[in-house]
This record gives C-alpha cells, structure tokens and sequence, in this order.
C-alpha cells in the first residue's frame, strides 16, 4: 500500500482580503457601473474571505501580453515550488536524493523544461530521477497525480515519490472584454502551492494514511463546461452555469459504485477531502451525497481561507484533515473534480 508521509502547502507573501481583490480587479479591467455591481455581488456569495496572489496588487496593471505573463509565471512558479517541495520533504525526514519519481502538475502556465527539470537542481534531486509533468487536467489534477503515484509505487513498492501541485492563477486574470464567467472564476481563485512525498509499502512506516484505491470517471457529454481557451492576451476561462448541476446529478452514483466495490458505504467514511470549487459545487456534492456540513466543513474553510486553489486545493484540504489526526482504521475518501467534467477518488485509511 502506498502511505502519504507529508503534505505541506506554500503560499506567495501577498495576501488580501475578498473586497480589496474585488474593487483591485474592477479597476484594473474598466468595469463601468452596471458590471461593478454584479462583480461585488457575486464575490460577496463566492464563499471566499482571503486569497493570496503571487504579485502584489501595483504590479497587475502592468501584466500586458502572454509573453510577459508567461515569464512571470515560470520565474515564480519555480521559486514556490521549490518552498513547498523543501518544506514536504523536511516534514517526511526525506532527502532529496531518495526521491525516485517526481510529479508536477500546473495548468496556469506553460514552462519547457517543465517546472519538475528546472526543480531538480535547485532541490538536489538525482539527476535519474523518474519525472513527470501533467498539463490540462485544471482542478481534478491534484487528487489525478496522486492516483498515478499509488500506481507506480505499487510496481516500485521500495521507491519513494513526491508530488508538486502549483497554481498562480492570478496571473490569468482577463486585462479587457470580462465576462460573468471571468467576474466568477476572479472571485474564486488563489495562488498557492502544496507538496506531498508518499512511499511504498515496503519503504513506508507511520500513522498517517495510506491509499487503498483509486478511481478515475469522465462524465460524457460536459466537456464545453469547464476549461481554458487560449486567446491572444492568455489563457481565459470557460465556464458554465451547469457545472454544479453536472456533479451533483453524478457524483453520488460514482462515490456509492467505488465505496461499493470495496464494501463501504457512504457512511463508513470518517473525513471528506473534496475539492472546493465554490459554494455551489460544495452544495453538489454535499446534497448528492446526503452529506452533513460537518464532512464538507474542511473544504469550505479551505475556500474561505486561500479560494480555489484549482489543482493544489485538495491537497491544502488534505494537509488539514491529516493536521488535525484521524483516528485509527478509518477511512477517508478525496474527490477532485475538473474538466471534462471528470472526477477522481482516492479511498485512505488511517
């Protein structure tokens, strides 16, 4: 079995609360009146109190073009993610050469060399080191590339992996032509990073949790929902009304058919990891589920806290829930959901 040894997650110094953000953006986009009242008024419900950026709020008025934006983001990307890769293997006892696989995941710039070979010299990792970088599965990547981990550590039982999570996604934020789409996703998302090390069952010792399955699901049909196009400024958001809808019709029959498959039910989980997309996705999955607020608890704080961290958030909520101390043989699952709109679970036990 595969056993999560640390998490920790890295945070830019820059932190605001939710209406310097809001009036920040309305100015730097040119909102006239009618749209800055819609703007206030959907980050008033976002569910979010605090967000970190990755820049302080002077410098966004000088982010012109995706050339510039894009080396902003492999600058700081880089730099982030080395903090919070050091401070996960610290937390582990892990040395730098012991990491046998290396996963990245980021889908809020584009780096080559990816992120993970810019991150092997400045950690000390093993120039062999197996590496990995993952583009385009948005927020479900976090809880995907963890899943990918489980596999290879159960074909390298005696390796050690880690995993890089890492998000700037104000670095995304439309410069004209805004949308109710891009007032939403404005209102919702933070920067940040987080970092997990797990070993195999034949390297792996302690108390903390161990994945026992994992299940990946793409739900047909919902692939215009949620997502990114490119546009001549950078990447910009697609997004619909239905997206909450989607997982609510979906999630409870996936959850109920995995837990199933391994004699659970819903009631045998003692902690809920589920990614916060918003305060309408956390509805979905809590009302799908029959869920009570004390199992989406975690996630909503983590929303109010730091926003929608996209893929790093399940991660954050996992660090949380591993903090706080679980008690012995319980189980935990991790739901994290995204594009396409897919889904994926991880089912622990403490």
């Amino acid at each position: 079995m595969t056993r999560i040894v640390a998490v920790r997650s890295a945070f830019p110094a820059h932190r605001y609360p939710q209406a310097v953000l809001t009036r920040e953006f309305a100015e730097l986009t040119g909102l006239g009146d009618a749209q800055r009242a819609l703007l206030e008024r959907l980050h008033r419900n976002s569910g979010v109190d605090t967000r970190h950026t990755v820049l302080p709020l002077h410098e966004y008025n000088s982010l012109r073009g995706i050339e510039l934006t894009n080396d902003r983001y492999i600058e700081r990307a880089t730099d982030l993610g080395e903090r919070a890769l050091r401070e996960a293997l610290d937390a582990a006892g892990t040395a730098p050469g012991e990491i046998d696989l290396l996963i990245v995941t980021s889908v809020t710039g584009v780096a080559v060399p990816s992120l993970d070979a810019r991150l092997i010299p400045r950690l000390g990792l093993r120039s062999d080191v197996k590496r990995l970088p993952i583009f385009g599965l948005g927020c479900v990547a976090g809880a995907a590339a963890l899943a990918r981990i489980h596999d290879y550590l159960l074909a390298w039982p005696g390796h050690t992996a880690a995993l890089l999570a890492l998000e700037l996604c104000t670095l995304t934020w439309p410069s004209s032509e805004v949308t109710t789409a891009d007032m939403v996703v404005c209102g919702l998302f933070g920067d940040g990073a987080a970092a997990l090390v797990a070993r195999g069952s034949r390297a792996a010792k302690g108390l903390t949790p161990r994945i026992i399955a994992t299940r990946s699901e793409l739900y047909p049909g919902t692939g215009h929902t949620l997502g990114w196009r490119l546009g001549s400024d950078g990447f910009r958001i697609v997004l619909t009304a239905e997206l909450a809808d989607v997982v609510e019709r979906g999630i409870g029959d996936t959850v109920s058919a995995f837990l199933a498959s391994h004699g659970l039910t819903v009631d045998d989980i003692g902690c809920w990891v589920c990614h916060p997309g918003g305060p309408r996705v956390i509805d979905a999955v809590q009302k799908s589920l029959e869920l009570p607020d004390s199992a989406v608890e975690p996630s909503r704080r983590s929303l109010a806290e730091v926003g929608n961290l996209s893929s790093v958030s399940v991660l954050h909520v996992l660090e949380k829930t591993m903090d706080a101390g679980q008690r012995p043989g319980s189980f935990g699952l991790i739901i994290g959901l995204g594009p396409g709109v897919s889904v994926e679970l991880v089912l622990l036990r403490w």
